[in-house]
């Protein structure tokens, strides 16, 4: 079995291009990084250092890379048996005009055998939205034969993964031993690969907003309300007991809305939000503040980690007053390297809290949340 990957990143190489290669699929990996490209295709394989309660390093083979902007992606889209993505939300509508020519070509060349394509980002419905871009790019006289032979399946993923330490080494790369990846089992086309570690599901929604509400949310809270203290990484945060127990106090508040939208067992989920703070406090990961805290726009929109779990309660009634503080927090975050954040405070100078946060996160200038933000703003700073 073939695939083809594109984002080459720690991400691609630390978490979905193991599976599949630890699944004897062999991989060629797509980016527009030409040195790692290079590296990639002349090495083919890789070192993962895998930390958990205890470290091991496994070796990654089976496989190379092309670069994204050549003809040569398109040839491997041609004969590929899946396409999977690790490149970022901002970027699936980059790759979408590169899918739709492989698909366009596939088809000229007559490959009629079923071909599966699916987002592994961290955004709600990421393939569909990919889908939607690709079809915007791929000629009408194609889209019948696509709906047919492209399954366009979403969905959810997590593993940290932070940036790799090891110097000597570019192509090394650090993850934890934790790893899920969940695929709506209803959207393929053919037969489901059988890759260990990639579970399917008839309930996709449940899990994606469980990660986002859970992990997400609480990575997102562990970085600014670490912030706040000066902590740099997310580890120094979470054993600050002050943070541990505000960013526990959040999911527990996210999770209630998990509870009752999709009838999760509490005292399953708290478990699930204990073996979160347990990963956060991982002492073999290096995760900076900076590197989850950053984009701090896109993390404030309206279906992301802080303010759709804040709209669940809202619409169940629940409290939400720690989550009302990682908001306050959010805005006040700050990184001089990180356009965003520099766009965000330059919004809140210019415009005050409520009309910055009626703009980017959809909230009503009015609402009881939006004035209750402010106040926490204006007391944190």
């Amino acid at each position: 079995m073939k695939a083809v990957h594109f984002g080459a990143g720690n991400i691609g190489r630390g978490f979905i291009g193991k599976l599949l290669s630890d699944a004897n699929v062999a991989v060629t990996f797509a980016d527009v990084d030409a040195p790692l490209v290079d590296q990639l295709s002349h090495d083919q394989s890789y070192k993962v250092k895998v930390v958990g309660s205890q470290c091991q390093i496994d070796t990654v083979t089976h496989v190379t890379a092309v670069n994204s902007a050549s003809q040569d992606v398109i040839d491997r889209i041609v004969k590929t048996d899946l396409v999977t993505t690790a490149v970022g939300p901002n970027v699936l509508d980059i790759i979408a005009k590169t899918i739709a020519t492989g698909l366009s070509q596939r088809f000229d060349a007559g490959n009629l055998k079923p071909l599966n394509i699916i987002a592994c980002e961290n955004m709600v419905r990421g393939t569909t939205h990919l889908k939607n871009e690709v079809y915007k790019h791929l000629d009408e006289t194609y889209h019948q034969r696509a709906d047919v032979l492209v399954g366009f399946v979403d969905s959810a993923v997590d593993r940290i993964v932070p940036p790799s330490e090891a110097a000597n080494d570019p192509l090394e790369v650090t993850v934890e031993s934790f790893s899920e990846w969940i695929v709506d089992k209803q959207q393929f086309k053919g037969d489901i690969p059988a890759i260990e570690g990639m579970e399917t599901t008839e309930n996709l929604m449940a899990f994606v907003e469980r990660k986002l509400f859970t992990l997400n949310t609480g990575h997102i809270m562990t970085a600014y309300l670490g912030a706040l203290k000066g902590h740099e990484t997310v580890r120094d945060a979470i054993e600050d007991q002050d943070i541990r127990k505000q960013v526990k106090a959040a999911m527990q508040e996210s999770g209630e809305v998990l509870i009752r939208r999709y009838g999760f067992d509490r005292d399953m989920h708290n478990a699930y939000i204990e073996k979160i703070l347990g990963r956060f406090a991982n002492p073999h990961l290096r995760d900076d503040i900076d590197r989850v805290g950053r984009q701090p726009i896109r993390k404030l929109g309206e279906n992301d980690r802080l303010i759709k779990p804040l709209l669940g309660t809202i619409e169940y009634g629940s409290s939400n007053s720690t989550l009302l503080k990682g908001i306050a927090a959010a805005l006040i975050y700050t990184n001089e390297t990180d356009p965003q954040a520099i766009e965000l405070q330059a919004s809140l100078t210019e415009h005050g809290v409520r009309p910055t946060l009626a703009h980017y996160t959809g909230l009503a200038q009015d609402s009881a949340e939006a004035k209750q933000i402010e106040a926490l703003y204006l007391q944190l700073r």
